[in-house]
């Protein structure tokens, strides 16, 4: 480094996307003020490393703290200068950090971490009327897009609230100015994430507006596709689905977390809703959204789940045929209602039978569904170059999680430009195409 430069930063964002974003927005804070700034360099090494942790699941706090202790180790060995640590790992268990890896520098939580700005540059430059402008680390024509913070939803098994607190919705005007900056950047895509999208604009004035905020982002030229992430069954906003059959732009692709179908698991969970309600949900779903993916999220092994309560799962999950589904078996997260009134009282081995069985479930449908798709056409946007193929996705694929679409290297085609497919074969969780000339 130059005398009198400025150091670079290597980000490190581990998680969920909600993070990605809180790290693009601190890069941007500190491009603006000079610095160069690199996201999860293979080797940070030399000068400052900023990691974004996740505090969700067990997994995903082992994987936080052990980036940290590589890190402090690439410090010992002089490769790197400083270590910063931000987000919900430390902002649920900061005392304990601080106490166990001295050799991090500074700790900050999923809230104050543009504190870290301030503490390494003495007058700052920070546009608030613009606070959204960020780096963005995904492909240039696709984004996230979050609209909210906090879940007041308190299920009992999920430490979310916990970590992040009461739901606040951002002002409406505020999203959809950073969404016409991001079209001016390039971006085509928006992927629009929350804890809890549907509940978006309830803490303002007591009603849901994320039909209305949608509705708007849709009016803007240069938005190609909008896709919604992470909605909840209880007390659904039905104007969405409106206006998902009626705009062009919004992708017909919901991603809404089930969890289970019992009523006895749903209650205990603390879902506020039913089997029969959510039967009636996905019904009406499909039929007024002709054509919709849905993405959705269930859970195996939560305490006092029976073999009737897998079997109504099962059941629930082969008439649903979900598009997209992802499961994972019950891992009991402390502070949370369920690990201090419930006993984690089903086997480890318990569990993941139950979890293979119903990926198997899920595998063989998805085949299915993917195969239905032979023959179609398909509009898709290039992600990337692999090899022999141009990886691509269609409206139904959210990035990094869901089926893919190959198209021969052997065409001409361009990163983040849209194109007309049709599908020749597919597999369990990819497709194949070619390009209609």
């Amino acid at each position: 480094m130059n005398k009198g430069s400025k150091p670079t930063i290597d980000f490190i964002s581990l998680g969920c996307s909600k993070n990605l974003v809180d790290s693009e927005m601190l890069m941007g804070l500190f491009v603006a003020n000079g610095y160069q700034v690199t996201h999860d360099a293979e080797n940070p090494q030399g000068e400052i490393a900023v990691v974004n942790t996740c505090g969700f699941i067990e997994d995903a706090k082992q994987e936080s703290i052990d980036t940290i202790l590589e890190l402090a180790q690439a410090k010992g060995a002089g490769r790197l200068q400083r270590i910063y640590v931000m987000g919900c790992l430390s902002e649920r268990y900061l005392a304990e950090l601080e106490a166990e890896i001295p050799e991090v520098d500074g700790w900050y939580g999923k809230f104050n971490y543009r504190q870290l700005l301030t503490d390494l540059e003495a007058h700052p430059i920070v546009r608030e009327d613009r606070r959204w402008e960020r780096v963005l680390t995904t492909p240039g024509h696709y984004a996230y897009l979050k609209i909210a913070e906090g879940c007041d939803r308190h299920c009992a098994y999920c430490a979310i609230p916990l970590i992040t607190g009461h739901h606040q919705s951002r002002p409406m005007q505020e999203i959809l100015d950073e969404v016409r900056w991001l079209v001016a950047q390039g971006v085509r895509e928006f992927n629009v994430i929350a804890q809890e999208l549907t509940y978006y604009g309830v803490d303002i004035d007591g009603q849901q507006h994320i039909a209305e905020l949608v509705d708007h982002m849709a009016d803007i030229d240069g938005v190609e596709w909008i896709r919604l992430h992470y909605a909840y069954p209880a007390h659904f906003p039905w104007d969405l689905l409106r206006v998902m059959r009626e705009r062009k732009n919004v992708c017909k692709y919901l991603d809404i977390a089930l969890q289970h179908i019992s009523d006895r698991m749903l209650d205990r969970m603390h879902r506020h809703v039913g089997k029969q309600d959510t039967y009636e949900l996905i019904e009406r779903m499909r039929r007024e959204v002709p054509g919709i993916h849905l993405r959705t999220t269930l859970m195996v092994g939560f305490p006092g789940e029976t073999d009737e309560d897998f079997s109504e799962l099962l059941e629930f999950t082969q008439w649903a045929r979900f598009e997209r589904m992802g499961a994972f078996a019950y891992s009991e997260e402390e502070g949370t209602y369920s690990q201090e009134h419930y006993a984690d009282d089903v086997p480890p081995e318990v569990k993941q039978a139950r979890l293979d069985r119903l990926m198997r479930v899920q595998q063989q449908i998805s085949s299915e569904i993917e195969a239905a798709k032979i023959g179609q056409q398909l509009r898709v946007v290039i992600d990337r170059r692999e090899g022999d193929y141009w990886i691509g996705r269609s409206e139904y694929c959210s990035p990094e999680v869901d089926p893919e679409v190959l198209i021969s290297a052997q065409e001409k085609l361009a990163v983040g430009q849209f194109y007309e497919v049709r599908i020749t074969n597919a597999e369990a969780f990819d497709l194949y195409a070619e390009v209609i000339h």
